[in-house]
């Protein structure tokens, strides 16, 4: 008789003993916990041991869970996924003493809830499955052994199964990985079996904060700037309280970036006739001034060097350069990119987590199609044609891939917007969203990580918000004559 078939035989009569041993469980569930029902070909789901669950000593009863000297450890995870991000994963089991392994591991969020899915290798027979249950109202997915999963050819003393885990669309926060491991000695009955248990926790990568974000809650607040007499007013996405300051006069440029590095957008402006920079900073309401840029150089801040801060930054059209003062060290690049009527439209690109110096072209060098030129830090040069002399670039991260796309705005009876996908920078989709007279005032409203369509209507200070997340958001917010604070970086 073959060894494997004397293998599961032997495993056979251990699910007959165990089930017996189950009986005593009654009825289906058990606090709360679908009754164990021990199986060669995979533990019923809900047993790694994650909160709201038990573990496989439910049945397994012979030692309590991590007396023995073997272990279950949880491979190839890294200190932080990004959403979507497909990472190999291996559960590796062991046992000195151990004929047979098995094991069961789940990935939830801080609320309980399934993050993310789980992927079987290709092959034949496969080694694991993925099942669901049912713990506190949630569902739960888990990969598991299958009864071809149990051991490995020639292979003594521990078990080791591979598969893919593919991190949830969007940000949800810290992910936890639960996994329950058996070594068992294959006798035919529950005891003498090693059961362990682990976890590892997943933290999200730290993305860019929301643009516009006064109060460091990850959202794009409502806000306009009113010229004269130099206003600012915002309303908190937090709370709904609304602040008001005088900082300015009705020849500044907006610049709003968080140039403290405390998560939230700091009130600030560019003087040209002076080239000053002021910065009233979120944590005191107190703020500081310094010269960076002269007459004729329009602003272009953002995060250049990936330390989290905006760095002021100014393009030069007389002979288009690049000027950027670093809040890593406090020096200054300076880069020739662009012609003298280029817009400048940095952002980050190629999701490095730094900015990239980039220009909007109205007109194409060669032909009446605009043109967009990204100098990416990490992926190089980039250029592409799309769109008419008179769309206003709007760009942002619209898929919540982690880089910034392509966009515009078409102010006509139908506002579409357009947006070409950083995925393949090839594809692209459209909507409408306005009236002609609306000013495009996009950011992240919802706290998703992707860039919102919003316009504010200076004919009755109306905002109109389509949440990536649900609906449309309508609000009534400013006067006739203000300007969107989300609309400053829209050239």
């Amino acid at each position: 008789m073959r060894s494997d078939l004397v293998l599961r035989i032997k495993i056979a009569v251990v699910v007959a003993a165990a089930l017996v041993a189950a009986a005593g469980f009654g009825g289906s569930y058990f606090g709360g916990v679908e009754k164990v029902r021990a199986s060669a070909s995979g533990p019923s789901p809900s047993f790694t041991n994650a909160p709201g669950e038990s573990n496989c000593t439910a049945c397994h009863t012979g030692f309590p869970v991590n007396t023995g000297t073997g272990g279950v450890q949880i491979g190839g995870l890294p200190a932080t996924y990004t959403p979507g991000q497909q990472i190999p994963m291996t559960v590796t089991v062991t046992q000195v003493d151990g004929v047979t392994f098995g094991f069961q591991l789940t990935a939830v969020d801080s609320q309980g809830r399934a993050a993310g899915t789980f992927t079987v290798p290709s092959g034949t027979p496969p080694r694991t499955q993925v099942v669901t249950g049912i713990v506190g109202g949630n569902q739960r997915s888990y990969i598991e052994h299958t009864i071809d999963g149990l051991y490995l050819p020639n292979v003594f003393g521990s078990n080791t199964w591979n598969f893919t885990w593919t991190a949830p669309a969007n940000a949800v926060g810290p992910i936890s990985f639960y996994a329950a491991g058996n070594g068992a000695n294959s006798d035919g009955g529950p005891g003498g079996d090693y059961i362990y248990t682990t976890s590892r926790t997943l933290q999200a990568a730290v993305s860019a904060a929301a643009p516009f974000d006064f109060d460091g809650d990850r959202k794009t607040d409502i806000g306009i700037y009113r010229p004269n007499p130099g206003q600012w007013w915002y309303t908190r996405s937090s709370n709904g309280s609304v602040f008001a300051a005088a900082f300015g006069t009705s020849t500044d440029v907006i610049t709003p970036g968080d140039y403290t590095g405390d998560g939230k957008t700091d009130v600030a402006f560019f003087r040209p006739s002076t080239g000053q920079w002021f910065v009233l900073r979120s944590e005191d309401n107190s703020f500081f001034a310094f010269p960076f840029g002269t007459s004729g150089d329009v602003p272009a801040p953002a995060d250049f060097d990936g330390d989290r801060k905006t760095d002021p930054a100014v393009f030069r059209t007389s002979n288009s350069t690049w000027f950027v003062l670093r809040s890593t060290d406090g020096g200054v690049s300076a880069a020739q990119f662009g012609a003298q009527f280029d817009r400048p439209i940095p952002a980050d690109y190629d999701g490095d987590g730094k900015a990239d110096i980039a220009i909007f072209r109205p007109s194409g060098s060669t032909q009446a199609v605009p043109e967009y030129w990204l100098l990416r830090s990490s992926a190089g040069l980039f250029a592409v044609a799309m769109g008419s002399q008179s769309d206003k670039p709007v760009i942002g991260d619209w898929t919540g891939d982690g880089k910034a796309d392509i966009a515009f705005y078409r102010d006509n009876a139908t506002s579409q917007w357009y947006v070409l996908r950083s995925e393949d920078n090839a594809s692209f989709f459209a909507f409408p969203l306005g009236t002609s007279g609306d000013i495009p005032a996009p950011g992240d409203y919802d706290g998703d990580s992707k860039f919102d369509a919003a316009v504010f209507r200076p004919s009755n200070a109306t905002w109109f918000v389509n949440k990536s997340t649900g609906g449309t958001q309508i609000v009534q917010f400013g006067t006739t004559g203000d300007q969107p604070i989300p609309n400053a970086f829209v050239r």
